[in-house]
């Protein structure tokens, strides 16, 4: 019998855990897990089971239990969107939505090839400004307005010239409001699409339709903006082409015209009525196949929009996770066992972390605490302040589209597990007519628990090279791609 190791020579939890772990009889297993969910830096785990039958012969065609895996557990990935918080889940989220963004565009995905020939613009809708912000460059000449040369770097960058004149509550509400503030700007697009075709709405509605597709993005000050994929189509969507009057041209000057005249009043008896609106900047170029002055291409556009489809407000230098206290859930305020309402012990009646220890700047630690500020107001209540003001106020998703724009992320996911599956099925050993079977033919039955989240210190390593192989992977491809693969 095999004596155990003896590391205690190993002063690294985690390398001693790996060493216990490659000397054990289920490395192999272990390591198949974590490379399955691609290095998933959350996984769930999970103990139970899975049995599927064919409904029409009652075999089973598939049964799996953890009971009899030597783990005794499955590993099942995070799917956070974010890629702070999971590269490799953000990976293919941000593919999802690449493919999403595509087929709107160029067609796929079950969306016809005839969208090409729609009018289409790539529209950026900023915010205004809330006071002057170092930058790289001041009026199109290089330098920032304080009269120093910025480098890419300096964390100067976005933060304000003058802090004590900045108007922190007006970029708060503006981001609080971004996702209404969108939602009108698209009520009013319409309207201008409808004046400049000479139509009514109503008549225009039935000849033309309006599709988008939009993603929001920090800038370095904090604040959001969009940008989004617009598109006409015919009155039934992608599939009829709109008429001939509704041009890019068109569509261009609507978008131009609505996010100029587009604005949402806040309302507040202590700071008074805020009229919230777009900034000055709005770029508008058109979509085509080739990216001559003023276009843009389509797969350029798709792998714009995915990039920040995976990205946070940690772009702008804050936190990616809440900052109120999970025991009172904000309010500061607990019930003791007689009810009697009392100051939370957790947070000392604050209903948040400590703001003056946070690793941020003091731009964002003000944006903040403008946040809490401001949703201690009754009048701002249903903003709900407190639970955004790690995203500096930003209550919307970062990405949305119309109903008509293109398929679904569900759509495609779908779409991934039924390959998945067709792939399962070619490893099982079932008879022809078995294997065609589908969702309609068999039963799944299955029973799950949770266990927990996170690896183990040794697998924790294991997982961080499979991140590391496959981000060498699609560098190496992406050279490829460039520099062709002759060298190889």
């Amino acid at each position: 019998m095999p004596q155990p190791l003896d590391l205690r020579h190993v002063a690294s939890l985690a390398v001693r855990d790996l060493i216990e772990l490659a000397n054990g009889d289920n490395f192999d297993r272990v390591h198949n897990q974590v490379k399955a969910v691609r290095g998933c830096t959350h996984p769930i785990r999970l103990a139970g089971y899975t049995q599927t039958v064919h409904a029409l012969t009652g075999r089973v065609l598939h049964s799996f239990n953890t009971a009899d895996d030597p783990t005794g557990r499955i590993l099942v990935a995070c799917g956070n969107r974010r890629a702070s918080r999971c590269p490799s889940c953000s990976r293919i989220y941000a593919g999802d939505t690449y493919q999403l963004i595509k087929a709107g565009v160029v067609g796929g995905k079950s969306v016809p090839t005839e969208v090409r020939t729609h009018p289409r613009v790539f529209a950026t809708l900023t915010a205004p400004s809330f006071g002057a912000v170092h930058g790289l460059t001041w009026r199109d000449r290089p330098g920032c307005r304080c009269g120093s040369q910025h480098a890419d770097n300096d964390p100067a960058i976005g933060t304000p010239v003058d802090p004590v004149r900045y108007d922190y509550t007006g970029a708060v509400l503006f981001n609080a409001h971004a996702g209404e503030l969108w939602g009108r700007f698209t009520t009013y697009l319409r309207r201008y699409v409808a004046h400049l075709l000479n139509m009514t709405q109503k008549a225009a509605a039935e000849v033309v339709r309006v599709s988008f597709a939009k993603v929001a993005e920090y800038q370095k000050r904090g604040v959001v903006h969009f940008h989004a994929i617009v598109r006409f189509d015919g009155p039934e969507g992608s599939s009829t082409p709109p008429p001939a009057e509704a041009t890019a041209g068109v569509l261009a000057k609507a978008v131009k015209l609505a996010a100029r005249h587009v604005t949402l009043a806040v309302d507040s008896d202590r700071i008074g009525t805020r009229t919230l609106r777009w900034g000055r900047q709005v770029d508008v170029r058109q979509i085509t196949a080739d990216d001559g002055k003023g276009r843009v291409t389509a797969e350029a556009v798709a792998g714009y929009i995915a990039k920040y489809a995976t990205k946070g407000a940690e772009d702008s230098g804050t936190i990616d996770r809440p900052l109120y206290c999970r025991d009172c859930h904000g309010r500061g305020m607990t019930t003791s066992v007689a009810g009697v309402p009392e100051p939370c012990d957790t947070c000392t009646g604050t209903g948040r972390e400590s703001l003056a220890h946070l690793p941020v700047a003091g731009h964002v630690r003000q944006m903040i605490r403008t946040c809490w500020d401001l949703g201690a107001l009754p009048e701002f209540k249903e903003l709900k302040l407190w639970k955004w003001a790690h995203m500096l106020g930003f209550r919307g998703h970062f990405s949305t589209k119309s109903r008509r724009y293109s398929t679904t992320l569900g759509a495609l996911r779908e779409e991934r597990r039924a390959w998945q599956a067709e792939q399962r099925r070619a490893v099982l050993d079932v008879e022809d007519a078995e294997t065609e079977a589908t969702d309609d033919t068999t039963l799944v039955f299955s029973d799950w628990t949770f266990l927990g989240t996170g690896y183990s210190p040794g697998e924790e390593l294991l997982a961080a090279q499979v991140r590391n192989d496959l981000s060498e992977a699609r560098a190496e491809k992406e050279r490829a791609k460039t520099e062709g693969a002759h060298w190889l």
